[in-house]
């Protein structure tokens, strides 16, 4: 704390001197080398060894950074001296602003009655008493134009009307899907799609911010339903070339869907904390099994035709509760079993309404448990810091499935020319979705793994190569909807799968590293259409509605992404930059010095503190800091302190990443609130520590309407009495947009390592606190 002082302050003086014994020694050399050039230390102790590290007795000195140390044992009788050199120096100074300093007018003495000093001491001028002095006018009031406030105006038609041109725009798609529907099937299929998408938006829109990384993680693993494509088409297939398609499908699928599983249920168990009541979710196994068993000897009994479709729609409604699941942590793991439970028994359906023969049950069994084993490869190492790639990754191999299942029932159609509208339709987009999400979804991994720069890929005529990759994307696609013969249909149908999978991957690469969240939400969405599409192509109301679910989970968080960012994400996924409330100005710019501090000056902070906020970011998460910093949490939670979490939606690479890290450290999750429940409580926090965080505290985002990140929401740690950023250097965060919470007075930077530092703030405190 005194460390701390030396460094703001001019002058110091000590004053503690013991009768009979040596002075304490109160301020050190290094605190006098930390004090500004010109400052003075005055040590009234120094006949007695004195207080201050530099004094040396009846002496004045100048340290080499400029500080002058008295350490006079004589000052009581030195103080008349000065003050009569005082005194007298003031009153020559006030006679001689009178005169010809003031005038420069030799002999001249220049009465200022304007000046107060001046007025009050004159007594006699040109033999007229002046004293004591007439009070100076009073100053003449400036009248104050009223000025007239225009009520705000409120438009309460506006919302209305918003409202009502939804309305008709989702009434006249409902009806005119209706228009072109070509049979009572297609019609059926459409209303499970738009259901499942109305439930879907209402169940991800429940699942707690903290669960946001395991909900990816497990639709995930249900979008593995891509493999009941793979099934169909190898219990139908006519060809060696549709065989490996279909099996190259249902085995990355698989490799989805128990990767996907295991990833979920390591996150998930991540959350627990020991005062949890033991929990006996294997129980569900008993129903899940039984069902299993009721469905296999109705199915294998031929007298209960309809049970395939009463087990695909129980596989539908298991798959929603595993989302629904996640809207609370008590409910999270019996939603992982649930969302397990109805892929397993949509496997299950799928068999039992194919009815395959032998061999092609063991090929499907054999696929499948090759998948099946190196999912769980996958999944068994996969670390909390590397779960967005490992997401994006996963995502690719369902594009693949998708991709594949859909040119796989093209090149199986006995006659291409015969299939109506809707099949082609769906084959094209399973075709192009699939390779949009496979590409995008590889860039995104390579960026994210560190195997690709971070950096947008600026192409001069990046544009145009989008658009024009789209015109053949399309044209390719009005070329397989004209239903030609096999050879133009798949020579259509291949160049759209090359032009999409081109345009994924130019549009991924030229987005750059700070708006990956986005794109891992934007291509699990993707993932979710591919999968509705695969639905119609098939007639599978299970994939359309899982797809519909998972479609509209990326969707869902996708909006939360770009909320949490105020982008618009057409600007995101063209490669823009900006928000929607930046200028069209040039950005303020920021000046001053950051001043730094050390590990003991913070230890020392954080113990004399009562309440204590820390915002980690993604420097976090890349230096594995979480372990060291749950132990400070302990030692300074067990002090008496009061210590909470502040995390911003994109903090990390991945929606809810910075939770399942802090939760893999052991810290309880009811210490950790979102931007929206702490955001108003920093006025009243001792000190908030930033670890890692840079764009998500950026006080520009509300203090320059021209900045690149104006209006995006953002955690107001400058609000704390203290502000400890913790950072490896003072560059700029992700978006390049320098941060002047740096600068401000509050605001002290604690350089280097995260990991390092917190290992050592974690033994400061503790030995501070006496552990």
């Amino acid at each position: 704390m005194l460390s701390k002082q030396c460094e703001e302050v001019d002058i110091v003086i000590t004053t503690a001197a013991i009768p009979g014994r040596k002075a304490p020694l109160m301020i050190t050399k290094d605190m006098v080398a930390k004090m500004k050039a010109g400052s003075v230390t005055v040590d009234l102790a120094a006949e007695t060894g004195g207080n201050v590290g530099t004094t040396v007795k009846d002496e004045k000195i100048v340290t080499d950074n400029g500080v002058t140390c008295i350490g006079y044992t004589d000052l009581a009788s030195r103080l008349p001296t000065t003050s009569s050199s005082l005194y007298s120096n003031n009153i020559s100074k006030f006679l001689l602003s009178m005169g010809p300093q003031t005038t420069k007018v030799k002999d001249y003495l220049y009465i200022d009655h304007e000046d107060d000093a001046v007025r009050g001491m004159l007594a006699v001028e040109k033999g007229n008493l002046m004293w004591p002095a007439p009070l100076p006018p009073p100053p003449v009031a400036k009248k104050e134009e009223a000025k007239s406030i225009e009520p705000e105006v409120i438009d309460y038609r506006a919302p209305y009307v918003q409202g009502a041109k939804q309305a008709a725009y989702l009434a006249g798609g409902v009806l005119g899907a209706g228009c072109i529907s070509p049979d009572p099937a297609f019609s059926a299929m459409f209303t499970t799609f738009a259901l499942s998408n109305i439930i879907g938006v209402q169940v991800v829109l429940g699942v707690t911010h903290a669960l946001h990384s395991p909900l990816m993680a497990v639709t995930n693993a249900i979008s593995g339903t891509t493999a009941l494509g793979g099934m169909h088409l190898l219990a139908h297939s006519n060809s060696a070339g549709v065989t490996t398609l279909a099996a190259l499908a249902t085995t990355l699928s698989t490799v989805n869907i128990v990767g996907g599983f295991i990833v979920t249920k390591k996150m998930l168990d991540m959350f627990k904390r020991p005062t949890d009541p033991p929990e006996y979710y294997h129980l569900y196994g008993i129903p899940a099994a039984g069902s299993m068993a009721f469905y296999t000897a109705g199915s294998m009994s031929g007298h209960v035709p309809e049970i395939d479709s009463a087990a695909a729609t129980l596989a539908g409604l298991l798959c929603i509760g595993g989302i629904g699941g996640l809207s609370s942590q008590s409910t999270a793991r019996l939603g992982a079993a649930s969302g397990q439970a109805g892929v397993a028994l949509g496997v299950a359906s799928t068999l039992g309404h194919l009815h395959p023969d032998a061999a092609t049950t063991a090929k499907i069994a054999g696929l499948m448990a090759v998948g099946g084993a190196a999912g769980k490869y996958i999944g068994d190492r996969v670390e909390p810091t590397s779960l967005p790639q490992t997401v994006a990754a996963f995502h690719s191999l369902v594009g693949v499935a998708a991709s594949a299942a859909a040119v796989g029932d093209f090149i199986n159609a006995p006659v291409v020319s015969e299939l109506d509208k809707v099949h082609l339709a769906s084959i094209y987009l399973a075709t192009v979705i699939g390779s949009v999400t496979c590409t995008g979804s590889l860039v995104a991994f390579g960026k994210l793994d560190g195997r690709m720069g971070s950096a947008p890929m600026s192409h001069p005529a990046r544009d145009q190569i989008n658009m024009g990759l789209g015109a053949a994307t399309l044209g390719a696609g009005a070329i397989v909807m004209g239903g030609p013969e096999f050879g133009t249909g798949i020579a259509a149908l291949g160049g759209a799968l090359a032009t999409s999978g081109a345009l994924g991957w130019h549009m991924t690469a030229s987005i750059g590293g700070a708006d990956m969240p986005v794109v891992i939400t934007v291509l699990n969405s993707y993932s979710g259409w591919a999968l509705c599409a695969e639905g119609f192509m098939l007639d599978m109301p299970i994939l359309t509605t899982v797809g519909a679910l998972i479609g509209c989970s990326g969707a869902a968080l996708t909006k939360i992404m770009c909320d949490a960012m105020n982008r618009d994400i057409l600007s995101v996924i063209l490669g823009g930059y900006g928000t929607k409330s930046s200028g069209k100005g040039e950005a303020m710019k920021f000046e001053g010095e950051a001043t730094q501090t050390n590990v003991d000056d913070v230890c020392n902070l954080l113990m004399e503190s009562q309440s204590v906020i820390i915002v980690p970011g993604y420097g976090l998460a890349v230096a594995k800091g979480q372990y060291p910093l749950k132990d400070m949490v302990e030692t300074l939670t067990s002090a008496g302190k009061k210590v909470r979490f502040g995390i911003h939606p994109v903090a990390g690479r991945m929606p809810g990443q910075l939770n399942v890290l802090l939760a893999e450290a052991g810290v309880p999750y009811d210490i950790v609130e979102e931007l929206e429940e702490i955001n108003d409580d920093f006025d009243e926090t001792d000190v908030c520590l930033v670890i890692g965080a840079n764009d998500t505290v950026n006080s520009a985002a509300e203090d320059d309407p021209n900045s690149e990140i104006a209006g995006m929401p953002v955690l107001r740690v400058w609000n704390s009495k203290q502000v400890i950023v913790m950072k490896r250097s003072l560059a700029a965060g992700y978006a390049g947009v320098e941060n002047p919470v740096f600068l401000k007075d509050n605001t002290d930077m604690l350089l280097g390592d995260a990991k390092d530092t917190c290992e050592k703030l974690a033994a400061g405190v503790k030995a501070l606190s006496g552990k």
